[in-house]
């Protein structure tokens, strides 16, 4: 899949959180949510800010920190796991407590 079908695809699953917008950025796309910077869509992977207590369900999900250059992993984002991205109404959820964190 293509970034570009890849980042189309995490907007459709993200329609019903309606005001989702992205700006490029990173060397992939940032994504808000009513002005928060809450994801990131990088190479083919989507990535949601994380915060103390929202972590933990990504670490327990088995996923990893956001790592653009392979040198210095940023541990405020957290790639969403592919059972997260596949639900809609799971990944709107977790789009939401991630945009909270971005507050």
């Amino acid at each position: 899949m293509s970034d570009t079908s890849f980042l189309d695809y995490v907007l459709g699953q993200l329609a019903g959180a309606r005001r989702v917008s992205m700006r490029p950025m990173f060397g992939g796309h940032g994504l808000y949510l009513e002005g928060a910077f809450f994801g990131i869509v990088h190479a083919g992977a989507l990535y949601f800010r994380t915060d103390a207590a929202s972590r933990a369900q990504y670490v327990q999900a088995g996923s990893r920190p956001f790592n653009p250059r392979g040198r210095k992993e940023l541990h405020r984002y957290y790639q969403v796991p592919v059972e997260i991205l596949d639900d809609p109404q799971a990944l709107t959820a977790w789009a939401l407590q991630a945009a909270r964190t971005g507050k």
